[in-house]
Formats: C-alpha cells, structure tokens, sequence
C-alpha cells in the first residue's frame, strides 16, 4: 500500500490498521472519514488514538489530498478547481451540474502526449500520470466545493487514460465500492492507443469483477487522413484496427461503444463526413456523441453553427446511428480542457 490512504478500500484499510498494531475496526474508521467525512489530515482524525497518529506522520504516512489553488465558476454554475499536488505540478477538475446530476469530469495525467489540435491540454506536453489518490480527491474536492454528492464520473480531463490503466481502474473501483457512484455513471473516455482496449477489457473483468462503465472513444474524423491531421499520434493506430479493437471491447465487456466527434466549422461538419462517419460505425452497437468545438489559444479552428451541427445529426439519425449532443456548459470561463492551467502558467511565468 502507498503512502496515500486515498483510494484504499474498506478491506485493504482493515488489513493495514491490524498490520500497524491496530483493532479492524481502526481501518473501519478511517474509511468513514475519508470517504464519507472527506478528512484531510491525519490530525484531523481525531476519533484515532493521537499516538497512533503521530506514529503514521513520522512514518510519512498521508491521506493524500490535493491542494485547492484556483476556482472559476461559470454563469451556469459549471465549476473548475486547478488542483496543486505535493511535486508542485497542478491538474483541473469540472463539476458540471444540472437539477438532476453532478457530473465531474477528472484528469488522469499531468498534461497529456497525445497533441490533439483541438486540445489545450495536449500544447503543454505529458509531465506524468495520476496516482489512484490524486483521482480520487478530484472528485471529493468537487463535492466539497459544490456541497452536493457527485452522481456521474467522466475521464474526459486532462490526459490519455489507456496510458495509466491501474489507476484508472482503482480509481473506478473507489467510485462505485466507497463513494457509492454506480458503474454505468462512470465513463472512460480516449483517443485511442494501439493495443490496449482488449486489456482495458480484460482488466476491467479482473478488477471489478465486470466492465459496466462506459467507453467513450474519440473519433473526431470519419477517416484516417483526416483524424491524423486533427490527432497527430493517430498515425500509429490506422482507423480499421481503432474499429476492430471496438469490436473486440464488445464482445469482451457486452458494453456499446460511445463515439465522440468534436465537430470543427468548416472541417469535418460537411454532411458528407457525416455520411462517411455513418459507414465507418454503422453496425455494430454503438453511439455518437457529438460536441461542438470550444476555441482554444494557439489554434483557428471555428465553433460550428447551429444548423451545420443540426444537419450533422440528422444526416446520422437517418442512417439509423444512434446520436446524441453534448450540452456546452462553462463558455464564459475557458470551458475547453486544460485552459485553466495554461493560463495560470502563463500568469506565473509573466
């Protein structure tokens, strides 16, 4: 076990209080206050005998909390903490509410090497990937700051998942065993990395037992030039055998596969990509997420209108393609992916 507590489950805090010289019942309690009473130091633990307390600080144990640095709160109440860890590094964190939901959208990495065009995230480069603790509190801080139990989880922050599979996956395992957030409310989303959706698959059936949550693959082109033109690590991971891999996923996991397509004015919006992207995921079950672009510094791609997204749909729905559109939320304060920190990095270095 690491140093972090968080992110451990009930069992494994049991096993490791008896191990330290305690009652089972000392890992019980930590469970509660970490999962249910969000503690954040040792100290405040105060229902642990003090000497036992003073005992783990001196053997460096930690919970494993982040460090609020940053907070912008959009006109719809969107919400996006830029989180500091212990080696100064910093990620972002959304919680995006309705009436119904809480949904917060977690990072995985510290930056991200996939280079996505359309990506703030991708400009700055990969620093490393998350440890289980540093997910997890992503979603602990937002219920703190929103004073509201989150419902759903995406991996849709900062970072490629498929390149820190185990602690995506422990972290997954935390959600639905300790905070009570059910598997089919838990999406992975990826750009795709050759050879890892059957492990993703496989994992996920050895880990959890099964492989509910939703994967959310990010297409964004309906052919293989132009998702290299958009994703320059596409090159490695022809659009056919990206597809196959799917498949595969299915019949490993049951679960249909969620496409996303960010639709970029006057590149891929055209109703012939719409028609070519029908025949690429035309049959076998899976669903289309489409997404309207969110500019970013550093590139001229163009939020599409609204007719050319509503032509887009239709042209899928009557090719019998199952179609959905994400809701833009945070538009007044830097909605897209990793914006809050590369300004905040750019503010440091002025």
């Amino acid at each position: 076990m690491s140093s972090a507590l968080l992110g451990c489950s009930a069992a494994e805090l049991e096993q490791w209080a008896v191990a330290q010289g305690q009652s089972a019942f000392r890992g019980r309690q930590l469970h509660d206050w970490l999962y249910g009473k969000g503690a954040r130091d040792l100290n405040a633990i105060t229902v642990l005998p003090k000497a036992w307390r003073a005992a783990l600080q001196d053997q460096g144990v930690v919970i494993g909390r982040l460090h609020e640095q940053l907070r912008s709160v959009a006109s719809d109440a969107t919400t996006k903490l830029l989180l500091g860890t212990d080696d100064a590094e910093t990620i972002e964190t959304v919680g995006i509410p309705t009436d119904q939901r809480l949904t917060v959208c977690v990072s995985s990495q510290v930056g991200c090497p996939m280079a996505c065009r359309f990506c703030a995230t991708g400009k700055g480069g990969l620093q490393r990937s998350l440890a289980t603790h540093e997910i997890v509190d992503q979603v602990l801080s937002i219920r703190e700051v929103m004073d509201r139990r989150p419902s759903h989880v995406v991996f849709m922050g900062m970072g490629e998942p498929l390149l820190n599979i185990e602690a995506v996956l422990a972290a997954i395992r935390c959600f639905n065993d300790d905070l009570g957030i059910g598997l089919r409310r838990i999406t992975v989303s990826t750009v795709g990395v050759p050879r890892t959706l059957p492990k993703l698959a496989e994992l996920a059936m050895e880990k959890l037992g099964r492989a509910q949550f939703t994967l959310a693959v990010s297409l964004h082109a309906p052919n293989q030039q132009l998702r290299e033109e958009l994703i320059p690590t596409a090159h490695a991971y022809p659009y056919d055998e990206l597809l196959d891999d799917c498949r595969h996923y299915l019949a490993i996991t049951g679960r249909r596969v969620s496409f996303e397509y960010i639709l970029l004015g006057g590149l891929n919006d055209h109703p012939a990509h719409a028609e070519e992207l029908a025949d690429q995921v035309g049959g076998f079950q899976s669903h289309v997420n489409l997404i309207a672009y969110n500019p970013i510094e550093e590139e001229e791609f163009q939020r599409p209108s609204s007719e050319r997204i509503a032509g887009f749909r239709r042209v899928l729905e009557r090719r019998g393609v199952a179609v959905s559109l994400r809701a833009s939320r945070g538009l007044d304060q830097n909605a897209a992916c990793g914006q809050l920190r590369r300004q905040n990095r750019s503010e440091l270095t002025i």
